[in-house]
């Protein structure tokens, strides 16, 4: 796996270098619009509406349109925003586990320690098992705010970004109003149907049918020469060192003379 972002990890005044990794990957085949008479690559082009002239990706600016005005926001306003600067995942509250809902978790990335010693690392993924709470976090990624929730997941730190509030919508249907009576007896004859289903659940039973077959076509397809010659090279960048966690023990004792005093004061 490749890191996407490197910055810390910090809760209270320990600093925890991290690089973080995609924990999921899509399993379908890419699939490419071509023309169907010849195999010709289909490709859009980004063309300007007002002079129809093709225009460059480091031309491109992003806008905001409220209806009647446009509002045009270059890279370097875009730069500009406290978000885009930070490269800390910082811890703002433990809660505890059960409160979060599971319809505001959204993408789940691997946190990596970077850097000799692993310490911190592993002190606050044991007080998170231990405690039993999840830590909620934001930091910022691909210019925007996230919040997440750090949890642990095997010997593995994982933030799970979560959706805000705002954008999950009020579940409000007129046709839930009304309860419908249920009977014991249709109830009872429910239970047993989840009984003779239940199971502990494993998703390696589980598969992609389409993903397979289209697979097995393709297979079938290159087997037989039934295709066109393509060529694509693809780079990594080198990776860096990452930081050390030094004065672990001196950082938990301030941050905790810290909480101690705010909440007093």
């Amino acid at each position: 796996m490749r890191a996407i972002w490197k910055g810390a990890l910090t809760f209270g005044l320990v600093n925890v270098p991290i690089k973080l990794y995609s924990a999921v990957e899509d399993h379908d085949a890419p699939l490419h619009q071509v023309h169907e008479a010849d195999g010709g690559r289909i490709r859009y082009q980004r063309t300007c509406e007002l002079d129809g002239e093709k225009v460059e990706y480091k031309d491109i600016a992003r806008a905001y349109v409220d209806g009647e005005r446009t509002v045009v926001l270059t890279a370097e306003d875009l730069k500009s925003l406290p978000a885009e600067r930070s490269q800390e995942i910082e811890v703002v509250e433990f809660v505890p586990s059960d409160q979060i809902d599971p319809i505001m978790l959204d993408k789940p990335y691997y946190l990596e320690p970077d850097g000799k010693s692993t310490k911190a690392y592993a002190l606050l993924r044991r007080t998170l098992l231990e405690t039993d709470r999840t830590a909620i976090v934001q930091f910022a990624l691909r210019q925007k705010t996230r919040l997440a929730a750090l949890r642990v997941r095997g010997n593995v730190l994982v933030v799970q970004t979560l959706l805000w509030a705002d954008e999950v919508r009020e579940a409000a249907f007129p046709s839930l109003d009304d309860e419908p009576s249920v009977t014991k007896k249709e109830l009872d004859l429910s239970a047993q149907l989840v009984q003779s289903l239940s199971e502990d659940f494993d998703p390696s039973k589980f598969s992609d049918d389409y993903q397979q077959e289209l697979r097995t076509l393709i297979e079938a397809k290159l087997e037989h020469g039934d295709h066109i010659d393509t060529a694509a090279t693809f780079g990594e960048p080198a990776e860096e060192e990452g930081g050390e966690v030094i004065d672990l023990m001196e950082a938990l004792k301030q941050s905790v003379a810290a909480r101690r005093k705010a909440a007093s004061g």
